[in-house]
């Protein structure tokens, strides 16, 4: 199993590729176009869709607010056409925000 990850929300970890998204798209309501405007959820939904096997782990703390961020983020992907069977939800104590990892 392989894990790449696009970290979201200030994390960054040494030399896998990261990306922050703006902190702001949590502080007012969101919507499609805002959603799609963000050039890493554009790369991750691309890149989810040329690997058929491949897989999306939202990665959120354990704060209830993080976990909400997940499963809007989640909902979200799913209404713009990602199958909800390749997106999962995972909790990881030691992660202060949200990010994706794709599991190959």
């Amino acid at each position: 199993m392989i894990r790449c990850c696009v970290f979201f929300m200030g994390l960054f970890a040494g030399s896998a590729a990261a990306a922050e998204l703006p902190p702001e798209l949590w502080d007012r309501p969101r919507t499609a176009q805002a959603i799609l405007a963000q050039p890493q959820l554009r790369a991750a939904v691309e890149r989810l869709q040329a690997r058929p096997v491949a897989r999306l782990e939202l990665v959120h703390g354990n704060r209830a607010e993080t976990r909400a961020q997940a499963e809007e983020l989640r909902a979200w992907l799913v209404a713009l056409a990602v199958d909800p069977s390749r997106l999962q939800l995972r909790a990881d104590n030691a992660a202060a925000g949200l990010r994706l990892e794709f599991v190959e």
